[in-house]
């Protein structure tokens, strides 16, 4: 709930911040209008190279675990099987979102309500053993030793990642009517339905396992069908793994939405804001993600991902209420349909910063540093290439080699929304 309760205050700030600036890219677009090019550049960057493809890599791998426990549910699957399975998963996403964009919006249309009828299968498998008086667990779900701040803020990150994609509607603000009454509306009807859909399948696992049966299971929701599924049991991997295959779509979607936001401007390689020449898709930028979050599952897992995920993603949700509240000061006359009480935005980055500097003290690990290190290796890139123009004279000769092949061609910012 704490969880929902801070992703509802974070995309209400970005709703005042999706309404100032209708643009694609979101905190791209938002650190350009309140600091200027080079921490945009460094969202780019970071986004690019590690925020959505670190995202596309933890749910393909979510999408291969339970595809495979489907098949192998009375001991733990193989790694490499599920590693196999992730990439086959993110290859025919990449397959899907270049062949066509209206099949890849089709695909996430059908995938989400295959979504919403796997939670109200829970929900009601929970509800059937409540009514059997099978409430023993609720009573004392949530007793246990005191935890330490740095272990709540980690704890934190593991929750967060079920509300991640609150602010996807501000990387397509372009393509939203009205965004000024249905970017505010959006969020205030859905997370909350979000968050008490979560609550309910939390008190209808703990209706069927123990939370220790919860924290050991690999796959709740499998073991959940085994005990109240019976026979139809398999049902439960089929729509975890439909949920998170279309999870996985809609990432890949916003991730070329991004990709063509920053090359337009000059921050990316300008091959990335190309499309194909007839299917009008951002083929290269959704092969370069795909590549990155290939390699991410072969040398990661889900939970050293969410952490890796979490401590970049926080830092950047911090910056963009950084960014409101300094656009209230430099830019106080900038229409704003939408706006929310300081309070929020304030509250936002103060948590936002014990997110971030929490974990680095309590129990600091190796993919905080990779982290750091993305964002600083940007500085690098940014002076000689965005700065000051530097353009190498091979690169003329790389763009027209991966235009030819991959067919695809610079355009204008509507021309691969059509």
């Amino acid at each position: 709930m704490a969880c929902g309760l801070l992703s509802l205050l974070g995309a209400l700030a970005y709703a005042e911040l999706g309404t100032m600036n209708t643009s694609s890219g979101a905190e791209w677009a938002y650190f350009m209008d309140a600091f200027g090019a080079w921490p945009a550049f460094l969202f780019s960057w970071v986004s690019t190279l590690v925020l959505k493809p670190s995202q596309m890599a933890i749910i393909c791998l979510s999408f291969a675990q339970y595809a495979v426990e489907a098949f192998v549910a009375e001991c733990d699957p193989p790694l490499s099987v599920v590693k196999m399975v992730a990439i086959l998963a993110i290859v025919s996403i990449l397959f899907v979102n270049c062949y066509s964009v209206n099949l890849g919006m089709a695909v996430q249309n059908v995938f989400t309500s295959a979504k919403l009828i796997a939670v109200l299968i829970v929900i009601c498998g929970g509800a059937y053993k409540l009514f059997q008086g099978n409430t023993q667990h609720l009573q004392n779900a949530f007793t246990g030793p005191t935890p330490s701040l740095g272990a709540i803020a980690t704890a934190f990150y593991t929750g967060l990642w079920a509300y991640d994609g609150w602010n996807n509607l501000n990387y397509v603000t372009e393509e939203i009517q009205n965004p000024s009454k249905n970017l505010p509306r959006s969020i205030i009807i859905g997370i909350p339905l979000v968050t008490l859909c979560y609550a309910l399948i939390n008190v209808s696992y703990l209706a069927a396992m123990s939370p220790t049966e919860m924290i050991e299971s690999e796959a709740v929701a499998v073991t959940f069908g085994n005990r109240i599924l019976g026979a139809m049991a398999w049902l439960m991997p089929l729509s975890v793994t439909i949920s998170t295959f279309g999870s996985a779509n809609g990432t890949l979607f916003a991730a070329g939405r991004l990709c063509f936001a920053a090359s337009r401007e000059g921050h990316l390689l300008d091959i990335l804001s190309y499309v194909h020449v007839r299917r009008l898709t951002p083929a290269p930028g959704l092969i370069f993600h795909s590549l990155i979050a290939g390699a991410m599952v072969l040398y990661g897992t889900i939970d050293s991902l969410i952490d890796f995920f979490s401590f970049t993603a926080w830092i950047f949700y911090g910056g963009a209420m950084v960014a409101l509240i300094v656009m209230r000061y430099t830019k106080p006359n900038y229409p704003r349909p939408y706006k929310v009480p300081l309070i929020i935005p304030i509250l936002v980055m103060v948590i936002s910063g014990y997110l971030v500097v929490a974990p680095i003290i309590e129990k600091p690990q190796i993919e905080y540093l990779y982290a750091v290190m993305f964002i600083f290796t940007g500085f690098i890139f940014y002076i000689p290439f965005v700065h000051y123009g530097y353009h190498p004279k091979f690169m003329d000769n790389f763009t027209l080699f991966f235009q030819m092949l991959f067919e695809v061609v610079p355009t204008t910012s509507m021309a691969m929304f059509d």
